[in-house]
């Protein structure tokens, strides 16, 4: 299988414009994630997929391989349109914002189509428990309930599982938006028009589920961080700079 990654990257995110281009202990979040997506040694090749000239040029001056789009709602239909002319058969997405993603959990989710001899499984992405109550309530962090096989039944930016039985433990786990596609289905999402979840929550990988595509969630217990807010930001360079 030939396995690539691409990085989508927009410059104007709603939460915290321009995150991408902030400094990360000397160089910027996206070249930061770019580099480190590439030190895994995982990919035959990585790009940068973005319709920002900021960006773009931010990783051809790292001597990086960027590809320019039009606009996006989503990552997954930036990525469909960078990688319609590519040879390859599994693309995986690293999001922007994520940037010390570590090689243990990438492993992980390109493992699951070694064994899916069927070709079922359209994409897999990770999850991670989460224990603080902060966390758990705050709609910012995607959470995901999965079937007994570990298959996404449903992701929401609310409280899932609700806790009535108080007898019982709750577990919470967070989405955490890295994913790995089968090219096909990909390609297929980006022809498929936004669903009403996916409108609703602001969540890409409902349009997946709303159209019964399997989507095969991995545990992890990696703790990164990921930049949604500028708060999110000085977490990272806690975590650079303890």
């Amino acid at each position: 299988m030939k396995i690539i990654a691409v990085i989508p990257a927009r410059y104007n995110a709603s939460r915290f414009p321009g995150k991408l281009m902030q400094d990360l202990g000397g160089k910027t979040v996206i070249a930061t994630t770019y580099q480190n997506v590439l030190e895994t040694g995982l990919f035959h090749e990585v790009f940068v997929a973005t319709d920002s000239e900021i960006i773009f040029d931010e990783i051809k001056n790292i001597q990086g391989n960027v590809i320019m789009t039009g606009e996006h709602e989503t990552g997954s239909d930036r990525i469909a349109e960078a990688v319609q002319n590519i040879d390859c058969d599994i693309v995986v997405n690293v999001q922007g914002d994520e940037p010390f993603l570590k090689i243990g959990p990438l492993q992980q989710l390109i493992s699951v189509f070694d064994s899916d001899t069927k070709k079922e499984i359209s994409l897999a992405s990770l999850k991670i428990k989460l224990t603080e109550k902060e966390d758990i309530e705050n709609p910012n962090q995607v959470k995901v309930i999965c079937d007994l096989q570990d298959f996404a039944m449903y992701f929401s930016r609310s409280v899932i599982p609700y806790h009535r039985e108080k007898s019982l433990v709750a577990d919470y786990y967070k989405h955490i938006g890295v994913y790995a596609f089968r090219k096909e289905a990909l390609l297929q999402f980006a022809l498929l028009e936004m669903t009403p979840l996916e409108k609703l929550e602001k969540i890409e990988c409902l349009r997946y589920l709303e159209n019964g595509m399997k989507i095969k969630m991995i545990e992890t217990d990696f703790v990164g961080v990921g930049i949604d807010v500028p708060e999110d930001l000085e977490k990272a360079r806690k975590l650079l700079n303890p």
